[in-house]
């Protein structure tokens, strides 16, 4: 399978000039997966909850419509960050889109900062989808800090985690690493670069957007300051192999028995 990241610095707001720069750069490389940053379509720094509901979209909205469009026109997937409005409730979500339409929405179960007085948390569980003969599970930036987040998703077979992401803290490149290597999964995070200045506040994000192996390999790295497309062929059954020795598998010699929640 061929998987692609897009690396961009949406404009706050536009989302019509974030579709057609989203749409152009997944026209302009083939491959069987897209992974988009978080909140891609919209920008990340709302002033507030109002705001943020002006912007925001069903999940069968306008914007996913024509993503889905795209995907039957390039016949790939889509994995892509938004703010999904349902009703009363803002989530922030990622979609996983194909040529059949929208197969599912993850809304971020743990919110970072900010985000906590925009959005409604997600309310779980994490789950995975059919990709081929394999599975694809997302999760949305700041869940990188919760290794519950990941592991939940490769115990429930993902082979690929799809991480959009708008990250500003330095340590979840390098974690990430560490997520994939012990699940033994691939991690392909799709990080924004650029600085937004909002409502008294500056955020800059960090890039180095990533492919990353079951075996802790980086296979592509984008900078930290640019617009960036990576693509990697990926090996899907290199995750069924979760063998770290011949007497050591990642997942069968958890004992969750000795393992405590809290006292």
């Amino acid at each position: 399978m061929r998987a692609a990241i897009f690396q961009f610095s949406p404009a706050f707001g536009d989302v019509a000039a974030n579709m057609a720069r989203i749409e152009r750069a997944v026209r302009s490389a083939d491959a069987d997966l897209w992974v988009l940053p978080e909140l891609a379509t919209t920008g990340y720094l709302f002033a507030d909850r109002a705001e943020c509901s002006a912007l925001a979209e069903p999940a069968d909205g306008p914007s996913l419509r024509a993503l889905v469009d795209l995907c039957r026109e390039r016949s790939t997937r889509v994995v892509i960050g938004f703010a999904e409005r349902e009703g009363e409730r803002i989530y922030n979500a990622a979609a996983h889109l194909s040529p059949e339409g929208v197969l599912s929405v993850y809304r971020k179960v743990h919110l970072f900062d900010r985000e906590r007085v925009t959005f409604d948390p997600g309310p779980g569980p994490f789950r995975v989808d059919p990709l081929g003969a394999h599975r694809l599970g997302m999760m949305i930036c700041f869940d990188w800090v919760f290794p519950e987040a990941a592991r939940s998703l490769a115990l429930l077979g993902a082979d690929v985690i799809a991480h959009p992401a708008n990250l500003v803290l330095p340590f979840c490149q390098d974690a990430m690493v560490t997520r994939a290597l012990e699940n033994g999964v691939f991690c392909l995070t799709a990080n924004r670069v650029g600085v937004e200045r909002r409502a008294g506040v500056e955020l800059a994000f960090t890039g180095r957007s990533q492919i990353v192996d079951p075996q802790g390999r980086v296979l592509a790295r984008a900078p930290s300051d640019a617009e960036a497309t990576l693509a990697v062929d990926l090996e899907l059954e290199l995750a069924r192999d979760k063998s770290l020795t011949p007497r050591n598998d990642r997942l069968g010699d958890r004992r969750p028995e000795c393992y405590v929640e809290r006292e």
